[in-house]
């Protein structure tokens, strides 16, 4: 499976993976217009820490043994048949419990503090946004080649 993969030594810590992200995962899905018109701010599903001279994109891994899927309570977190880790928004009662156990610290609160937010791999567009418009090329693509997580 493709996971989205930073390198850490590439990144400019300019944050317009969290822009473009937040943007593609808004209510209209337009750069302009989510952060312009719409009535909430959107909200990024990946995360960049550190500074100019030495940061990081943080992002769900949707790792292999997931603890978040482990140790959802209500089932909300759960594998899809291509392998991601999804949130079903409908069953999240938002006790955060995903949110500690991440080894990434990729899972944060969502909107309203009720459900998480987490990367979805942008699945609808095929390549995630954040990855198509990292400017450094610091977000990268790719099969697992390691068998990590």
């Amino acid at each position: 499976m493709k996971k989205v993969y930073p390198r850490e030594e590439w990144c400019l810590g300019c944050k317009l993976c969290e822009v473009y992200c937040a943007a593609a995962h808004s209510r209209t899905g337009d750069l302009i217009s989510a952060f312009k018109q719409e009535p909430k701010k959107p909200v990024s599903r990946i995360v960049v820490e550190g500074n100019t001279q030495h940061s990081i994109a943080i992002s769900c891994r949707h790792c292999t043994a997931a603890p978040c899927v482990e140790s959802c309570i209500t089932g909300a977190m759960q594998r899809r048949p291509d392998g991601s880790i999804g949130c079903d928004e409908t069953r999240c009662v938002g006790c955060m419990t995903c949110v500690l156990v991440c080894p990434f610290g990729a899972v944060h609160k969502g909107e309203g503090n009720k459900t998480i937010s987490k990367c979805d791999l942008c699945t609808e567009r095929g390549t995630p946004t954040c990855v198509e418009h990292c400017p450094a090329f610091a977000l990268v693509y790719q099969e697992n080649e390691e068998g990590g997580r």
